[in-house]
């Protein structure tokens, strides 16, 4: 699990020294605040170091990460042309600096680029084995209507999407869990198949369908958006994907969802943390977000959560963090919204 992250002179941040919770993260703050840096650059990093474990037997080494780390962040943040265009902008040259802690000391990892770094970085501190566990990112977007032959294209043309897209994929078209955690998995997807009135399956044909109980297939184009993003959830839960370790990140969650499948998502989460997988998630919306707090309070006591507050300072952005919502200063999105139920009664008491 990620215990800190620590950033210096990165895109909009010229300091950040982040710390999460074993549970539940909620990042919020206005569109340009970076809050989705802060979910691509450890995922990048967890990514990279799972994939090479996979694939490789002995230890990392500097010399291969400062290649692999800088690759994999270049693919997940996509700038023009190096690694470099990711040090924070200002006169002269720049040099950035990244420290990531975790629960497990042998998963940290430090390093820096300057600006005119291409495709290389400096490893300060090396992990010293790879990591056994997938993080997960999902975009704003759902996946599951372009799952249909896009890791093939994505790995044989230039496309101009970035590599979380391409990793999400290939965890949605992994076979589903069997044997003794099978009861978990059911356990966490009971809720969702509920709402969702079926269970989410992928056919032959490469394509992904809604199976409802007592009707034919239907295909995923012709669900509702809302509820393909609940099914994309259910579907990595299905593969273990969700399930006891991990660490999921999760970009804007409430994007083209209503009310009551926000609802549905926040519950979702609060039990994917107690089932032991740590969860970050980059918001501004002010309805999550006191979902999240209600259902802690309620159903959820026992989650560990963590809230960070985003805004543009003189310098650049800034953070505010602490425990629960009510500590983090300032929340300019619930300012935002109080602003609007002033307006509306003024107009309205008229």
């Amino acid at each position: 699990m990620l215990k800190s992250l620590n950033v210096r002179n990165f895109t909009v941040f010229p300091e950040a020294d982040l710390h999460f919770a074993k549970g539940l993260n909620v990042i919020v703050g206005e569109n340009g605040t970076g809050k989705t840096h802060l979910l691509k650059l450890p995922y990048a990093v967890m990514s990279m170091s799972a994939n090479e474990g996979r694939t490789r037997f002995g230890r990392p080494t500097k010399t291969l990460l400062q290649t692999r780390i800088a690759e994999k962040v270049v693919n997940v943040f996509r700038p023009e042309d190096r690694i470099g265009r990711l040090a924070r902008r200002q006169k002269g040259r720049s040099r950035c600096e990244v420290k990531l802690e975790f629960r497990r000391p042998r998963a940290s990892i430090a390093f820096n680029f300057a600006s005119q770094n291409i495709s290389e970085v400096i490893i300060d501190r090396s992990l010293s084995r790879w990591r056994d566990d997938w993080p997960v990112f999902l975009p704003t977007r759902e996946l599951l209507t372009i799952y249909p032959g896009f890791v093939s294209l994505y790995e044989t043309h230039h496309l101009e999407f970035d590599e979380t897209w391409r990793d999400t994929c290939v965890l949605l078209g992994a076979p589903t869990l069997k044997g003794p955690r099978a009861t978990d998995v059911a356990r966490l997807l009971e809720p969702l198949e509920e709402q969702l009135g079926g269970r989410v399956v992928l056919e032959r044909n490469g394509r992904f369908y809604l199976s409802p109980t007592n009707a034919g297939n239907m295909e995923m184009h012709l669900v509702a958006e809302g509820w393909r993003k609940l099914a994309m959830l259910a579907r990595l839960i299905a593969t273990g994907s969700l399930l006891d370790k991990g660490c999921l990140f999760w970009d804007e969650p409430e994007s083209n969802l209503n009310p009551r499948l926000i609802r549905e998502v926040a519950s979702a989460l609060l039990r994917i943390c107690s089932a032991g997988v740590q969860v970050v998630v980059a918001t501004h919306s002010l309805f999550l977000l006191r979902e999240l707090e209600i259902l802690h309070k309620s159903k959820f006591k026992k989650v560990e959560q963590r809230y960070f507050a985003l805004w543009r300072g003189d310098e650049g952005v800034e953070i505010s963090q602490a425990d629960d919502v009510s500590g983090v200063d300032p929340l300019i999105l619930l300012d935002e919204e109080l602003l609007q139920s002033d307006r509306f009664m003024k107009e309205y008491m008229q």
